[in-house]
């Protein structure tokens, strides 16, 4: 049996988001894991505190907010994982730099390598962001920059992206050096220290609140009455009837505009050279899938959807960073099934080294957002904040 080097860290998040995410009482699991449960539901209630005295602070003043003197849109979730910001950020950009604006997206750059904090501490104030594109040209690679801020990077030219884990000085850079006179900020909902002009929410129509309970024992980061706080929310993962989903949103915020959407499959791209194969040629093609993300089943859902007969998938925890032996395994895995190709996703992708040659084929399926219904919801806030961006500058 072959070892995976998934490190203990990793093996032990990824029994715990399989154990938060299942249905069912907790009386029915055997009596160790009813006891971890309960470990779990008392440090939700202590995550719970902490996040309502952080945000009472921040409301009443006695810890600041700081405004830039432009746009600054906020794009985030009150769940962990899994909604698809970047998909959305990314629509946000093209759309706004079409229109004219200098955009910056800021990102956090989560898992990206970093310094040890002993010495970020020392550091942070005086040490410059990492510019990921300064919107002519990708600077950084995914280890550096981070998996969705080189995506971003990559797929947005035009557009700036800049990683700090301090993004108010990642948002003066953005706007004294680049020039920037727009932000995104990208998982910014419970980033408080900069002051936000809209604030995006997106809810997975499928699992919107999950079971309800906050971090460690559910998936909600703060409680689901925060969505008050919300001018737009984006459904995502809209395939059917999502009435009884809007009607929940609305009992907590019944002004915010709503906006139903899909993550649609675009094409397929090879992994390294980026030869382009359109979405029917994965018809009646038999494919194995390799995937670090906080949804798997989705993605491979959406192969079979397109007519792919998926028959090997292997999974490993979100945002895992994968070595030549992972991908080399997975490649010849594949080959020996007699599969037609290995299918991975685009955040994938970026975190894959280099292959000159390869047994099979290595593809990454690219997704984007498709609006399914609020379509002038959408274009009436992109509307404001260029007309606010304008009466600003």
């Amino acid at each position: 049996m072959r070892k995976t080097k998934q490190s203990y860290f990793e093996r032990l998040e990824s029994y715990l988001v399989k154990l938060i995410q299942e249905p069912g009482a907790d009386l029915d699991q055997p009596l160790g894991v009813r006891l971890l449960l309960l470990f779990l539901k008392g440090v939700s209630c202590i995550f719970a505190l902490v996040v309502y005295v952080r945000y009472f602070l921040y409301s009443t003043g006695v810890i600041r907010r700081y405004p830039l003197g432009i746009q600054v849109i906020s794009i985030g979730n009150i769940t962990a994982g899994g909604t698809g910001k970047t998909p959305v950020t990314e629509i946000f950009a093209r759309t706004l730099a079409s229109e004219g604006r200098k955009v910056a997206i800021l990102s956090r750059g989560y898992r990206r390598k970093e310094a040890p904090w002993w010495q970020r501490m020392f550091t942070d104030v005086i040490d410059p962001p990492l510019v990921v594109s300064d919107g002519k040209r990708v600077l950084l690679d995914s280890a550096i920059g981070g998996d969705e801020p080189y995506m971003l990077a990559s797929n947005l030219p035009g557009v700036a992206v800049v990683v700090d884990r301090n993004r108010v000085k990642a948002a003066r850079y953005a706007i004294k050096r680049l020039g920037c006179d727009t932000i995104i900020l990208d998982d910014g909902f419970q980033y408080q220290k900069l002051k936000h002009s809209i604030e995006v929410v997106l809810v997975d129509s499928t699992n919107p609140f999950g079971n309800g309970s906050m971090l460690p024992r559910g998936v909600l980061r703060e409680p689901i009455k925060n969505l008050k706080r919300a001018d737009i929310i984006f459904l995502t993962k809209c395939r059917g009837d999502v009435s009884k989903v809007k009607e929940e949103i609305k009992k907590y915020n019944s002004d915010a505009e709503i906006v139903e959407c899909n993550h649609t499959p675009k094409l397929l791209k090879d992994v390294w050279s980026r030869d382009e194969y359109p979405l029917s040629w994965l018809d009646g093609k038999v494919t194995c899938t390799l995937s670090g993300i906080a949804s798997p089943k989705g993605f491979e859902n959406s192969l079979r959807r397109l007519g792919a007969k998926v028959v090997w998938c292997e999974r490993y925890a979100d945002h895992h960073r994968y070595d030549s032996s992972e991908v080399l395994y997975a490649l010849n895995r594949t080959a020996d099934i007699g599969a037609d190709a290995l299918i991975t996703t685009e955040k994938d992708a970026v975190r894959f080294p280099r292959f000159e040659t390869t047994p099979v084929k290595c593809l990454y399926l690219r997704i984007a957002i498709e609006i399914l219904a609020g379509r002038e919801n959408f274009t009436e806030i992109i509307n404001r904040i260029c007309h606010m961006s304008k009466r600003q500058s």
